[in-house]
C-alpha cells in the first residue's frame, strides 16, 4: 500500500472516531456477567465439631469463587430430616449436603465401604489415596449410576480411628461385650451384631439420652470433642480408644448433579478442590481439638480413659471377615470394591508399615 492511500485511510478513520466521540455514541464495550449462584447445603450436624468443618469447607468456597458461587450452610433438619437429605439433593430440593456415607447405608452396603468399611491396615488417609488414585472414585460413581442418584460427591477429611466408646465398666476382654445394648452405624452394626452385641442405630443428638435412659448400656459416635459435647461423660466414666468397628471414614460433600452440570467449569473445580484442601485443615484442626478435650475429660471430668485390649480388637477383625465374606457372596459389585481396597492396600501399607518408624517409641523416650 502506498503512503498516501494510508495516510487518507488512516485520516478518513480517525474522523470517523472523533464524529462518533463528539456524538457521544462510542461507550466501552459491554461486560455481561453470569448471575450469581446460590448453593443452598444442609449439614447433618446442629452444632459442635463437625458443624465447624462444613463451615470450614463451605468457607473456602465462598472465598475461591467471591460473587461467582457462594454456598448458604444450614444446620440439620433445617429443611429435611438426616435420613431424607440424600434424597432430597437428588430430587433438587437441595443443593447439596454435608454428612458421611454411613448414614444412607440403608440404601446399599457398599456406601459403607466408602468410610465404615474394614480395615485393611490402613487408615482414612490411606482411603482417600484409594478414592483419589486407586479406583475409588470411579467405583463410587457407578455406584451412583446403578441407585440411579442424580448426584456428584467429593470425600475429604481423613478421620482418626473412632473410639470404641462408652461403657458401664471397663472392657477387659471380649467376652463382656455379648449382649450389651450398643449404639453404632453402618456395617459396623452387623460387626458388632456378630460379635453378640444388639446394635441400636441413632443419631448422634439421641445417643446420650438413650443411654441415660438405659436404652443402651454402651455407645460410640466419632471423637473426645464430639463425645464431651453430648454429655457422654455425665452417663458413663468408661471411655475405650481404639477400635477396628470404624477405623476410618470422612465426609461426603454431595451435589446436585443438574446443578453442579450447570456450573462454569471454573467454579466446578472450586468446590473439587475446596474439598481436597479440606483434609489438611480437617487433620490438622480436629487433632488438637480431640487432644485436649481427652485430657479435660480424663483429668476435670473424671473420665476413665483406656486403650481398648488387643482380644477385643482381634475378635473385630474376626467378625469382619465374616461380614464382608456373606456381603460379596451376595454382591457382585460389593465384592468388586473390596477387591479394588485390598489391591490398594496391599501395596500402599507394604511400603509404610516398612518404612514408617514406630512413633509411639520417640515418644515414650521423650514423655515416658
Amino acid at each position: 500500500m502506498s503512503e498516501p492511500n494510508s495516510r487518507r485511510k488512516f485520516l478518513k478513520g480517525s474522523a470517523v472516531a472523533a464524529t462518533a466521540t463528539a456524538a457521544g455514541t462510542l461507550v466501552a464495550p459491554a461486560i455481561v456477567k453470569a448471575e450469581p449462584v446460590t448453593l443452598k447445603m444442609q449439614a447433618a450436624w446442629g452444632g459442635g465439631i463437625f458443624l465447624e468443618n462444613a463451615k470450614s469447607y463451605v468457607d473456602r468456597v465462598n472465598a475461591m469463587a467471591g460473587d461467582a458461587l457462594q454456598i448458604e450452610l444450614l444446620p440439620v433438619n433445617s429443611v429435611v430430616k438426616t435420613s431424607q437429605m440424600q434424597d432430597a439433593v437428588h430430587r433438587g430440593v437441595l443443593d447439596a449436603a454435608h454428612y458421611v456415607p454411613a448414614y444412607w447405608y440403608s440404601k446399599s452396603p457398599v456406601a459403607s465401604l466408602f468410610g465404615t468399611g474394614p480395615c485393611f491396615g490402613w487408615s482414612s488417609q490411606e482411603v482417600l489415596g484409594w478414592v483419589h488414585y486407586g479406583g475409588g472414585q470411579e467405583l463410587f460413581d457407578e455406584l451412583m449410576g446403578t441407585l440411579g442418584l442424580n448426584l456428584v460427591s467429593f470425600f475429604n477429611s481423613p478421620m482418626p480411628a473412632q473410639p470404641l466408646g462408652w461403657f458401664k465398666e471397663e472392657i477387659k476382654d471380649a467376652s463382656q461385650m455379648a449382649g450389651l445394648k450398643y449404639r453404632t452405624v453402618g456395617l459396623a452394626a452387623d460387626v458388632l451384631l456378630e460379635m453378640g452385641m444388639s446394635v441400636v442405630q441413632l443419631p448422634g443428638g439421641e445417643i446420650q439420652p438413650a443411654m441415660k435412659s438405659g436404652l443402651i448400656d454402651a455407645a460410640e459416635f466419632n471423637n473426645p470433642t464430639s463425645d464431651r459435647d453430648f454429655g457422654m461423660q455425665d452417663v458413663s466414666k468408661h471411655y475405650h480408644l481404639a477400635s477396628f468397628h470404624q477405623s476410618q471414614e470422612f465426609f461426603e460433600v454431595t451435589f446436585n448433579k443438574q446443578k453442579y452440570d450447570g456450573l462454569a467449569d471454573e467454579l466446578k473445580a472450586i468446590l473439587k478442590y475446596a474439598s481436597e484442601a479440606e483434609n489438611s485443615n480437617f487433620y490438622w484442626h480436629n487433632t488438637q481439638r480431640y487432644a485436649d478435650d481427652l485430657v479435660t475429660l480424663a483429668t476435670e471430668q473424671g473420665v476413665n480413659v483406656y486403650r481398648t485390649p488387643d482380644s477385643v480388637m482381634a475378635e473385630q477383625l474376626k467378625a469382619w471377615d465374616i461380614v464382608i465374606n456373606r456381603m460379596s457372596e451376595g454382591d457382585e459389585f460389593f465384592a468388586r470394591v473390596i477387591e479394588s481396597q485390598k489391591s490398594y492396600a496391599k501395596t500402599v501399607m507394604n511400603y509404610l508399615n516398612l518404612n514408617q518408624p514406630d512413633y509411639k517409641l520417640a515418644y515414650s523416650h521423650h514423655f515416658g
